[in-house]
C-alpha cells in the first residue's frame, strides 16, 4: 500500500463524512420503526429491512454523488494528455497542473485512454467544490480511485446505483408486505454486492495496492476495512438466512404435496 503520512488527521470533513453515514443508518432504523409492525415482525425481517434501507440510501445519495462528480466535475488541462510527456509531469505547466498536484492528482487510466474520450480533462471529486466532492476526497485519502474516475470503479458504480439501489428499495417494500419472496431478491442482491466488492479490490490486490493507503488507523481500519467489510459480512448473513428460509419453504411444499398425494390415494 502507498504510505504518505502515518498521522491521523481528523478535521471537519472527516467528522461530517462519518456523521453522514451514521445519519443514513439512523434514518433506515427510523423507517423500520415507522413501516414495520412492532409486534409480529421477525427480527430477521427487521434487520433485513434496516440493512436494505441503509443500502438503498448509501447507493443513491453517496455513491450517486460519486457518479455525478465523475461525469460532471472536471479539471481542464492546458494541453491534451497525449500532447505531453506522462513521465515528465513538469511539462504540464501552469495553474491547471499545479492545482492537480495540490488536490492529490493521480492518473487513473492507462496511457492513451481517457475517461469519456476527453483527453484535455481530468474527472472526479478531486476537482470539485461541492460538499459531496469533499466527502469523496476524504475517502480518497485511503483509496485514491474514489477521487478520480477509475474505469473499473465507475463501471461497478453504474450498476450499483442504477440496479442495486432500486432493488434494495424493492426488498424493503417486500419486507413491509411480509412477502416470502423477499429472501429470493435479497439473495440475488447479496451475490451482486459480494461480486462488486471483489471486483472493486481485486485489481488493487493484483497490482500491489498502488492506490490504497493504510498508513494509519483511520484509513486502514475505518475507511478500508470497516466500511467495505460491511458489504461482505452482511451479504453472507443474508445468503445464510435465504438458504435456510428457502430450504424450509421447499421442505414444507414437499410435505404438503406428500400429504395431498396420500389423501388422493385414500379417496
Amino acid at each position: 500500500m502507498a504510505s504518505t503520512d502515518s498521522g491521523i488527521i481528523i478535521d471537519s470533513t472527516t467528522i461530517l463524512s462519518l456523521f453522514s453515514t451514521l445519519a443514513i443508518l439512523t434514518t433506515a432504523y427510523l423507517l423500520s420503526v415507522r413501516l414495520l409492525p412492532t409486534a409480529n415482525t421477525p427480527p430477521q425481517i427487521r434487520v433485513l429491512f434496516i440493512w436494505h434501507a441503509f443500502d438503498a440510501l448509501i447507493h443513491t445519495l453517496l455513491e450517486g454523488s460519486f457518479l455525478y462528480n465523475c461525469f460532471f466535475t472536471y479539471l481542464t488541462l492546458p494541453v491534451p494528455l497525449e500532447d505531453v510527456s506522462i513521465s515528465h509531469p513538469a511539462s504540464w505547466h501552469g495553474r491547471a497542473w499545479n492545482e492537480a498536484i495540490a488536490t492529490g492528482h493521480k492518473l487513473l487510466t492507462p496511457p492513451g485512454v481517457h475517461f469519456l474520450g476527453q483527453s484535455d480533462r481530468l474527472y472526479g471529486s478531486f476537482y470539485g467544490i461541492n460538499p459531496m466532492s469533499a466527502l469523496w476526497r476524504e475517502y480518497a485519502k485511503a483509496d485514491a480511485r474514489w477521487g478520480g474516475a477509475d474505469l473499473t470503479v465507475v463501471s461497478l458504480e453504474l450498476l450499483t446505483v442504477g440496479i442495486g439501489a432500486p432493488l434494495a428499495a424493492y426488498i424493503c417494500y417486500l419486507c413491509v408486505r411480509m412477502d416470502p419472496r423477499v429472501w429470493i431478491w435479497a439473495g440475488w442482491l447479496a451475490v451482486g454486492e459480494l461480486y462488486g466488492g471483489f471486483m472493486t479490490f481485486a485489481p488493487e490486490w493484483l497490482s500491489g495496492n498502488t492506490n490504497l493507503d493504510g498508513s494509519n488507523f483511520m484509513y486502514m481500519w475505518v475507511y478500508l476495512f470497516f466500511f467495505n467489510m460491511l458489504w461482505v459480512f452482511i451479504p453472507f448473513w443474508i445468503l445464510y438466512e435465504a438458504y435456510g428460509n428457502l430450504g424450509r419453504a421447499i421442505g414444507t411444499k414437499k410435505l404438503q404435496s406428500s400429504v395431498d398425494e396420500k389423501g388422493k390415494r385414500k379417496d
